[in-house]
């Protein structure tokens, strides 16, 4: 299996969408792009240890796409905002993708300039190297499926 990773706002919503696209095999939630070992909510929260909320996407190559996986993640947030989306404010709430290799980063970065033509304000999404990735506490991971929150029921349930 391929993996991806990706900040998109708070990751309750982005793990939803992910999870509902056909060829991902697996979503984790948790944290990336800081200094600390080991984070916890409490302290990402704080924002002093620079992590984002991020998915770890892994996915079957031969059922979707890294492009694919990219459109999905521009389309369920709004990349022009600086360390927020919507109610939620901070940097561990930015617009960023963390690739693997370097046509991961490509990709990217060929899908943001995309975006970002036709965007009425620059694309904030960061592009960088993925580092190390923090699994979130258990009860962050599938939040959505288990309370059957307002985001299942936006993307109509959790049948694949």
């Amino acid at each position: 299996m391929a993996k991806a990773m990706f900040a998109a706002g708070c990751f309750w919503g982005v793990e939803t969408a992910f999870r509902r696209l056909k060829g991902v095999t697996n979503v984790t939630v948790g944290y990336s792009g800081g200094t600390l070992e080991n984070p916890t909510y409490e302290k990402v929260c704080s924002g002093m240890t620079g992590h984002a909320e991020v998915v770890l996407v892994e996915y079957d190559e031969a059922k979707v796409s890294y492009d694919d996986l990219l459109a999905l993640f521009f389309q369920i947030h709004d990349p022009t905002q600086m360390n927020r989306q919507g109610p939620d404010v901070g940097t561990q709430y930015r617009s960023a993708i963390f690739y693997y290799d370097d046509a991961q980063k490509d990709a990217a970065q060929a899908m943001k300039d995309q975006v970002g033509e036709s965007a009425r304000r620059p694309v904030a999404t960061e592009i960088t190297a993925a580092g190390p990735f923090w699994p979130a506490e258990d009860y962050h991971q599938q939040y959505e499926e288990k309370r059957m929150g307002a985001t299942a029921r936006l993307f109509g349930g959790w049948k694949r």
